[in-house]
């Protein structure tokens, strides 16, 4: 199942890795250790903030996708299931459509 993670950065704790040098280190070992199929940096509502579309065989991982954001920068993470176009062909929309539309 693919599920895009939204990271929001908070400004004080990403400052201080900027400052002292780490946060090319740490987001280093953090996208390392996820594995992520794509990363985009960007800014939502005036905060640094990461998108990641990540792979995901397991539920029972989700806080390995987590953990890392919250306990290294002190993160808001947001986790939403995402389909790509052959996904959704294949969801049925025309069968649940008909279906429920009586």
């Amino acid at each position: 199942m693919r599920m895009l993670l939204n990271v929001k950065f908070p400004h004080a704790e990403f400052n201080l890795a900027v400052k002292d040098g780490s946060v090319g280190k740490k987001m280093d070992r953090i996208l390392d250790e996820l594995k992520p199929e794509a990363v985009y940096f960007t800014e939502q509502q005036g905060q640094r903030s990461a998108l990641l579309l990540i792979d995901l065989a397991d539920p029972s991982k989700i806080p390995a996708l987590a953990e890392p954001w919250f306990l290294i920068f002190n993160a808001t993470v947001e986790l939403r299931v995402v389909m790509t176009p052959e996904d959704l062909k294949q969801a049925g929309l025309e069968v649940l459509g008909r279906k429920w539309s009586s």
